[in-house]
């Protein structure tokens, strides 16, 4: 049994990072949403690497929501060494009261940074761009389409999930 030592040694890959994005309702009580994000934050730290959150507070809908117009939006990127983590994420925003909608993405590596949506000429460019031409809307089975989508290797490129 005297094999190569460097067959059986593990390989050293980063994390996959993901991008998880959260609309609340507005209506929900200030304590509720509080709530929401921190639990989800220590879901993250907990099986993971929080990389980033950004608040983007409370902004139009391109379409209601549960005949909600407006909703507070909230960006956490990190990284998760397993699908622990993201099932677990999965399974809580849909049953969690006050999530209207979530994303969870897996990104490819040399993605961009996300942009600074706190800072006006951002929220601006969004907002002109919102009014412009509304985005169509894509159908459950483009959805379903997307989260089977794989690259070369056999791995998943993008997750994702839409609350019922």
């Amino acid at each position: 049994m005297g094999g190569n030592p460097l067959l059986f040694a593990p390989m050293t890959m980063s994390a996959p990072t993901y991008d998880l994005v959260m609309l609340l309702d507005p209506q929900a009580q200030d304590p509720a949403r509080a709530k929401i994000v921190a639990d989800t934050r220590a879901a993250i730290e907990a099986q993971g690497e929080l990389l980033r959150h950004d608040e983007w507070g409370e902004r139009p809908l391109t379409y209601p929501i549960e005949r909600k117009s407006s909703a507070e939006y909230h960006l956490l990127q990190f990284h998760a060494a397993s699908g622990e983590l993201l099932s677990g994420l999965d399974r809580t925003l849909r049953i969690t009261d006050g999530v209207l909608r979530f994303r969870l993405i897996k990104l490819k590596p040399g993605t961009p940074e996300a942009p600074d949506m706190r800072s006006s000429s951002a929220t601006r460019r969004v907002e002109s761009e919102a009014r412009a031409e509304p985005a169509p809307e894509a159908p459950l089975e483009a959805l379903s389409e997307a989260s089977e989508a794989q690259d070369a290797s056999g791995e998943p490129q993008t997750v994702l999930a839409e609350q019922a």
